[in-house]
């Protein structure tokens, strides 16, 4: 039976930046803008070679229901559009701008006109806003339920499990006007009359913070979750939230629930105030390579190595750049590559910790299903990927694998289990795919 009990594993926190308010970095001399920042299709390019672009102008709209809008972070001109490839491996289009320096804001930028729930999820949708926890699935259409009567609680997401990052306890403790009033426009225009803010405990100042705020406010209700990875995840946040548990395939609407990130939600509070859509990030960088750990505000499409040389990194030190934290994160060989809109942190590993360990024998011990979040058999898992069976890997429903290496980081034989769940997925895919061809 699928279930998202109270597994998971205790990692290190390093919340080393948690005390740290969020800085700007200043504008960098050229930002690269993949067309591709969110799940679900590419945006499509509405600029051309030469054109001049402001803070804010629309640079490639949205292609289908499932895609969302990209803003030029910079002023200045359209010198390539060429295809990147990115940490997630994919190769994508991207609009290359070179600032002027100036940093002029758009003309067209104004606040916009929102009186009901229609207007309001217009107005999400074209803000440009994902989930920014990292996820990147584009936030209007996690909010346009259609019926808002299904809607039993917004469950906001601010476990912030992975070590090191703390970009969103920066947001509750800097921004926390920001993250009320986002929540009293989902009150206003999804009806919503129950809210929980979840936090790890390991949080104690933001937990305070949100209390503080939401004194006043009946209808919310801030839980101190244990310290415990994957809390963050968000079927896993739902059970340990509302005690309630989504089934195999379905979504969290399935069961009433809408879960947002925290500071997502704060990016629709400002958007709906002032019009900006989403162009900048706030970003951890840290890790046993950096010497000046910080949280950063930085505009989207700034190249990893501009940030991570404002933080003071030592070049000869780095063995792993990380997009994310050392859990989930993406490794980047390109120093080059973008902060996307998605990116809540950049994690920059010496050798000793990022080397990967030697991988022995299964020893039989179970701990990677006793750990999983999922309640999924990873050693069976990996028995199955061995022999190509993907018929029961599919029996074993790898699908549903959140990637969030538990099964990893507690294996005693250091097996790459990870990454043996995602190529299983991808296994299985292909083989529904081919099915379906055949039907």
């Amino acid at each position: 039976m699928f279930s998202t009990g109270k597994s998971g594993v205790h990692v290190p926190h390093n919340k080393n930046t948690a005390g740290s308010p969020a800085v700007h970095m200043p504008a960098p001399e050229a930002v690269i803008l993949p067309t591709s920042m969110h799940i679900g299709k590419p945006a499509n390019p509405v600029v051309k070679l030469k054109d001049h672009v402001n803070v804010g102008t629309l640079v490639a709209e949205s292609t289908g229901p499932v895609s969302s809008p990209i803003y030029s972070s910079i002023s200045g001109d359209v010198t390539k559009i060429d295809t990147i490839l990115t940490a997630g491996g994919t190769f994508v289009p991207a609009i290359f701008i070179k600032s002027d320096g100036l940093m002029t804001v758009d003309e067209n930028i104004a606040p916009p006109v929102v009186n009901d729930y229609a207007s309001f999820i217009d107005a999400v949708r074209k803000s440009g806003i994902v989930g920014l926890g990292g996820a990147g699935f584009p936030t209007a259409v996690k909010l346009d339920v259609k019926d808002t009567s299904r809607i039993q609680e917004l469950i906001i997401n601010a476990a912030e499990c992975e070590p090191y990052i703390t970009s969103d306890t920066r947001t509750m403790l800097d921004d926390a006007a920001d993250v009320k009033e986002g929540v009293e426009l989902f009150e206003k225009y999804l009806d919503i009359k129950k809210v929980i803010i979840g936090i790890e405990s390991n949080k104690p100042e933001a937990i305070r913070k949100m209390k503080e705020v939401f004194a006043d406010d009946k209808a919310v209700t801030v839980m101190s979750l244990p310290g415990l990875y994957p809390q963050g995840a968000e079927k896993v946040i739902i059970r340990n939230t509302t005690g309630k548990t989504v089934p195999a395939g379905k979504l969290p609407i399935d069961v009433g629930s809408v879960v947002c990130n925290v500071t997502t939600m704060a990016a629709i509070a400002r958007y709906i105030r002032t019009g900006m859509p989403l162009l900048e990030k706030c970003v951890t960088v840290d890790g046993t390579a950096v010497k000046e750990p910080k949280n950063v505000i930085v505009p989207i499409g700034t190249s990893v190595k501009d940030v991570i040389s404002f933080c003071g990194v030592n070049e000869e030190d780095i063995y792993k750049i990380l997009f994310g934290g050392p859990m989930m994160g993406l490794s980047t060989p390109d120093p080059t590559a973008p902060v996307l809109k998605n990116t809540n942190a950049i994690t920059v590993m010496g050798l000793k910790e990022a080397s990967q360990p030697n991988a022995t024998q299964c020893i039989h011990c179970g701990k990677c299903a006793t750990h999983c979040p999922m309640n999924l058999t990873t050693f069976a898992i990996a028995r199955a990927f061995e022999r190509d069976d993907v018929e029961e890997l599919a029996r074993l429903r790898v699908d549903l694998c959140v990637e969030c290496g538990c099964c990893s980081f507690i294996c005693p034989a250091k097996r790459p289990l990870v990454e043996i769940n995602k190529l299983s997925k991808t296994m299985v895919r292909a083989f529904k795919a081919k099915e379906a061809g055949k039907a």
